[in-house]
């Protein structure tokens, strides 16, 4: 299988093939820096391997890469390009945990905050967790969610990503432990084909608490990637599924492109492919996009 080199980075000012060099020299590997294919003047660059890149050399060239604010990704040379997008909402496509936020903003996010950030590391059954803290709003105002929604911050990148893989011709869909008031509106705005999430109880303008059974959970979210891949008759090698949490494990370990996006510990621990220092055009970049590809707006 022939592998490709892919380097991107958003928060750095340059991604050049001279440090693409560097990074490659400090894991022992000589490529031909004459065949880098440049995918965005600035931001990524991609570069064919001579040879196959073993489990030893990719976490050389990750902490290479990283100590340059750089991502450096090894893929498949052959099927880049995706035809079916599965995405995490909360902290992948926005910048925020959605039930974080309604927690600020109804004074709870000291109960709150600690079991959300356990439950993403994988230290607690997702169900359980999520059925703990909605217990917490039970009888807060249901106007919580519009507050959170009107406060949404789309992670950059984001419409970007989903509407340059729709252009080409690949299905889109958000896939969310969130909340469908929230998840429809976000699906909207990015250009998803759908969304699926859970539905918050609500009654007489309050909060119950809790929502319809049976929860989105991991195992759903790897479900409605095969589903998805069946209506499309494809197969998983030819989806891309993106997330940050331990929630998304199952469908990312599925996908052709599995990427852990600013993932947390228990992500880049087992996810091969990592965006941690770029943002989402870098899904961009490890299919082959160039820039002039995108559509932006």
């Amino acid at each position: 299988m022939h592998q490709t080199a892919v380097f991107s980075s958003s928060a750095r000012g340059s991604v050049s093939a001279d440090i693409a060099g560097g990074i490659l020299d400090a894991a022992d590997i000589d490529a031909d820096l004459a065949a880098v294919r440049v995918l965005d003047e600035t931001f990524a660059l991609d570069l064919p391997m001579p040879a196959a890149v073993d489990v030893d050399g990719m976490a050389m060239l990750r902490a290479s890469g990283d100590m340059q604010g750089i991502d450096v990704n090894i893929v498949s040379s052959e099927h880049r390009k995706k035809q079916l997008l599965i995405a995490d909402m909360d902290s992948t496509i926005i910048t925020s945990e959605s039930l974080d936020d309604m927690a600020q903003l109804a004074g709870i996010a000291d109960d709150i905050l600690p079991i959300t950030t356990r439950a993403m590391r994988g230290e607690l059954d997702f169900e359980q967790a999520l059925d703990a803290r909605l217990a917490l709003f039970a009888g807060k105002p249901a106007s919580l969610v519009d507050e959170a929604l009107a406060e949404v911050e789309f992670s950059g990148g984001a419409t970007t990503l989903v509407r340059t893989m729709r252009a080409a011709g690949a299905s889109c869909y958000l896939v969310s432990g969130g909340f469908t008031a929230i998840t429809q509106p976000v699906a909207a705005q990015c250009g998803f084909n759908d969304t699926h999430a859970n539905h918050l109880e609500i009654e007489d303008g309050k909060l119950l608490g809790k929502v319809r059974k049976p929860v989105l959970d991991s195992g759903a979210k790897a479900r409605y990637l095969a589903h998805h891949c069946a209506e499309l008759s494809i197969t998983p090698a030819e989806a891309a599924c993106i997330g940050d949490g331990a929630n998304d494990l199952d469908m990312l370990e599925a996908a052709g492109f599995g990427v852990a996006f600013h993932g947390k510990p228990l992500l880049r621990e087992k996810i091969p492919l990592q965006l941690n220092h770029t943002d989402l055009t870098g899904l961009l970049y490890l299919q082959g996009y160039t820039a002039d590809a995108f559509i932006t707006g």
